[in-house]
């Protein structure tokens, strides 16, 4: 039987609040349709934002929205994207799904949509086909107050007073669709566009994000902080404030990808020992890290991550849209847990992406919404964001599934918010089995405040037909007694008990 032993003393580092961030590319139905559908749809909006999206997204306390890309960014001119949208340019997607790109949802669009999510804002700027030039004029655009050639323009796009921009991206993956570069090139390409992101804003300065590795590629992060980092510490506190990394589970491999929702036991656990996968990339990587920032003070962007399947049948390949199962909810849950673990590195992530796009939270269809598995995850986690995390002792966990896809039966993280509460959240991997898990609390008795639940057969998920048949419903297989709390977790869950 597994153990988990809690001790509220025992505190680690913040969980920030962005771990919990999401990403939204001009890419398929992710915004046009998805989130924008413009002031005159028949679809309940605000200012051209979807109502139902907006206010379902809020529930989940999103935190930061990354945009335009992806691989859109390296392709994306602002100017574009701005003033009468009658007049805007008309482009070609050519990343995703060769469409027209009306460019009716742009920079004020964008800042709409975060003024009514209540979140912060991360702009990832065009290194690989824009001008230092270019991005200077867009931050200038963006963030500055008084008189100036860009602040003018956008007070005469409707705007007088400046957005603030909390994050911004020199650069996209720009080992591969944002310029075929290697690393040496990039990092002194960083050196010289991070310069002209200036901080107009003293108070309010601008987190420069670095891109970084895709999955395991060691050198790239080794590469790019030894060509960036011949500063003193003092120079270099600014210079970056983050390094991006990019991580997707690919069940059947990068060319086949494999089903959302037809898949076998074995492939069950082949996905999720690939989302375990993150735990030793954060590690490696956060080593590298370490030898140039032993301070830590450089975040770790995990701001793309999640399940790639083979699109739906019948829909355009390159629009990306996948079905939502419990196996996602499990990729969602695992993780989290081990962003959470590795809060001290871990400053910001992306989950790939908001809606309509991979593993997307929410779905839509003309004037119909669902949620996903994935969402409800993303509701119940909702309250380790800005907690703090706590150390904690798991035993007696078991290997299971197949010996090459082997995983622990379950993960686990725990945090305690500012009132005291602790959360915990565990995830049952076992398509069959459930699992027991006896919880004490070093330095007190125990109480459930709360505790919440998503589970099903591992095909499980939701249609435009059946919009419920996963939800989130309250959870009460435990009991409390002098020994502390005794768990049965469902197969294929992933549970959050509240405790005081």
């Amino acid at each position: 039987m597994a153990k988990l032993v809690i001790n509220r003393e025992a505190v680690g580092a913040e969980i920030q609040p962005e771990i919990y961030g999401h990403f939204s590319e001009h890419l398929g139905r992710g915004i046009y349709e998805g989130i924008y559908v413009g002031e005159d749809s028949d679809i309940p909006n605000v200012n051209g934002m979807r109502t139902d999206v907006v206010e379902a997204l809020k529930k989940i306390h999103v935190p930061v929205l990354r945009w335009p890309g992806g691989c859109f960014a390296d392709e994306y001119h602002w100017k574009d994207g701005i003033g009468d949208k009658a007049k805007r340019k008309k482009i070609v997607n050519t990343h995703w799904g060769g469409v027209v790109e009306d460019n009716s949802f742009g920079t004020h669009e964008f800042f709409e949509l975060c003024r009514q999510l209540g979140c912060k804002t991360y702009i990832n700027g065009n290194v690989g086909s824009g001008t230092v030039q270019e991005m200077s004029e867009w931050v200038e655009y963006m963030t500055f107050e008084g008189v100036s050639p860009m602040a003018e323009l956008r007070a005469k796009n409707g705007h007088k007073e400046p957005w603030k921009v909390d994050y911004f991206g020199v650069g996209n993956e720009n080992w591969g669709c944002g310029g075929n570069m290697r690393p040496s090139y990039y990092g002194d390409l960083y050196r010289r566009y991070q310069t002209y992101v200036r901080n107009y804003d003293p108070k309010n300065p601008i987190k420069k994000i670095c891109g970084g590795a895709n999955v395991d590629d060691y050198h790239w992060t080794k590469t790019v902080l030894e060509t960036t980092h011949d500063h003193t510490p003092e120079q270099f506190h600014g210079f970056m404030d983050g390094l991006s990394l990019h991580y997707y589970v690919h069940p059947e491999g990068w060319d086949i990808k494999g089903s959302a929702t037809d898949f076998d036991e074995e492939v069950w656990y082949k996905t999720l020992s690939k989302a375990l996968y993150m735990q030793t990339l954060v590690e490696r990587h956060g080593m590298i890290m370490d030898t140039y920032d032993p301070e830590k003070k450089i975040g770790m962007i995990v701001d793309e991550w999640g399940g790639w399947y083979t699109a739906e049948p019948g829909t355009n390949p390159g629009f990306l849209y996948q079905q939502n199962t419990i196996r996602d909810a499990l990729i969602a849950g695992i993780t989290l847990n081990i962003f959470n673990k590795h809060c001290d590195r871990v400053k910001m992530a992306n989950i790939a992406q908001m809606v309509n796009v991979l593993q997307a939270v929410i779905l839509t269809e003309g004037e119909k919404m669902i949620l996903t598995p994935t969402y409800h995850v993303f509701h119940m986690y909702r309250h380790h964001q800005g907690a703090t995390l706590l150390d904690t002792k798991l035993t007696g966990v078991s290997e299971i599934g197949p010996e090459e896809w082997s995983v622990p039966a379950i993960t686990e993280s725990t945090s305690i918010d500012s009132e005291g509460v602790i959360t915990v959240t565990l995830n049952n991997l076992s398509t069959t089995q459930k699992e027991n898990v006896d919880v004490e609390l070093v330095d007190g008795d125990i109480s459930v405040v709360e505790a919440r639940i998503v589970s099903g057969d591992i095909h499980d998920y939701n249609s435009f037909e059946q919009p419920e048949q996963v939800v989130e419903k309250e959870y009460t297989d435990y009991k409390v007694d002098a020994e502390g709390l005794h768990v049965i977790l469902p197969p294929a869950s992933v549970v959050e008990i509240r405790l005081k």
